[in-house]
């Protein structure tokens, strides 16, 4: 029973399908013919014949196909519909959903959830997905039905505004698919913050931070804070729920600082204790004093977008967290993060040993923290791995 266009793998190449790597490069396949079109299902099957693997193919990206299950399957609304509610589960089993103290979570993080190409996440009863693949735009009515079965939705927003796109030759898109594009109010660890699903920066909210925020919480007693490119200011939020003594934060824009605070607000912390800056952060570090904070938060966009980014990146990064240590006082907090997925994790934490020494301190590490559990690290896809920071007590010499 063969539902789709059959690709043969060469020998030797069967190896990442056989345990489950998502990915098949166009090098790895016998032929393509010239009738698939792109965004086409397909099966793929080994020097056997056997069929291992059910994806989209893509005619125009180094990676030919994106597996969604591995074995002979239909990729219908049925299977989709079982797939979003398997993933939406694993987020329930993590304590997120509705009547819970997270009302706002990722619900499918694309290839570690098996559905290559869909992001989706959940702000109350509103979803807001993303789309980055022809494959997965071609299945958009099935999933669109699919949701609307599993969660009876208020309102669906699609923000595909992905560079990615183009490689997929996608226009990029911003639609209403149901309902209203306002801006969402709903819970994180019991915090209240609003999403922004129609003006805000990717789906609204950075939800992969919440492990980071935590930490934060939990050592921000009595503490001046220094909230850097805060955007909407959920980290320094945290820090006041954890008895931070005041907390300063720095954004270029000012739609982010006015998000910043309304959050305050929300969450019934006074004025007095915040102050907001609207500022280049790089220019900002520069006219600051030594030693002025008891914690330092640096959580920068992605600096390195792509390979060819690599080496400007890393300069900045090292440039931005040198500074940013300058102004942690002795035996103050640094934290440091890093969402870039060409940036690793070595890498990273070379950047930062630099970043100290320069700076004349040494960083003493608290925690590694990587990206929150409703954006899964998937075993079979080491890929899925992307955000990366770190808490550190800082010892300044006893002369600074």
């Amino acid at each position: 029973m063969t539902f789709y266009p059959t690709l043969a793998l060469k020998k030797g190449k069967e190896g990442s399908v056989y345990y489950h790597h998502p990915w098949v490069f166009s090098g790895a396949l016998q032929s393509i013919p010239n009738d698939l079109e792109n965004g086409d299902l397909v099966h793929v099957q080994d020097e056997a014949r056997k069929i291992i693997g059910t994806g989209t193919f893509s005619r125009s990206s180094s990676i030919a196909v994106r597996v969604f299950d591995f074995g002979e399957v239909e990729i219908n609304e049925a299977w989709l519909t079982q797939k979003i509610t398997l993933a939406h589960d694993a987020r329930l089993l993590l304590g997120y959903g509705p009547k819970t103290e997270t009302t706002g979570y990722r619900v499918v993080f694309a290839e570690s959830d098996g559905l290559p190409g869909l992001i989706l996440d959940r702000f109350e009863d509103t979803l807001v997905m993303q789309i980055s693949t022809a494959g997965m735009e071609k299945l958009k009515p099935l999933v669109l039905s699919a949701l609307q079965k599993i969660f009876k939705p208020k309102n669906i927003i699609e923000k595909s505004e992905l560079a990615v796109r183009k490689e997929e030759k996608l226009e990029e898109r911003k639609e209403v698919l149901k309902g209203s594009a306002k801006p969402v109010e709903f819970l994180e660890n019991g915090n209240r913050f609003i999403a922004d699903v129609w003006e805000g920066q990717k789906t609204g909210f950075f939800t992969d931070q919440k492990e980071l925020r935590t930490e934060i919480e939990k050592l921000a007693d009595k503490k001046t804070v220094l909230d850097l490119f805060s955007y909407s200011g959920a980290a320094g939020i945290y820090a006041l729920r954890g008895g931070a003594k005041s907390v300063d934060f720095v954004d270029g824009s000012e739609s982010a600082l006015d998000l910043c605070k309304q959050h305050v607000g929300l969450n019934k912390f006074g004025k007095k204790k915040v102050s907001f800056t609207k500022s280049d952060v790089f220019e900002f570090l520069g006219k600051s004093q030594p030693n002025s904070y008891d914690m330092v938060i640096v959580d920068p966009p992605a600096l390195i977008k792509t390979h060819r980014d690599e080496m400007n990146g890393k300069k900045a990064y090292h440039f931005l967290n040198r500074a940013a240590l300058r102004l942690v006082k002795n035996g103050g907090i640094f934290v440091s993060s890093s969402c870039s997925h060409f940036l690793s994790e070595e890498d990273c934490h070379f950047m930062l040993r630099r970043a100290a020494v320069q700076a004349g301190v040494t960083l003493h590490l608290l925690h590694l923290v990587r990206q929150s559990p409703d954006h899964p690290e998937s075993l079979n896809f080491p890929e899925s791995r992307y955000l990366k920071s770190i808490l550190a007590w800082v010892e300044a010499p006893s002369n600074a």
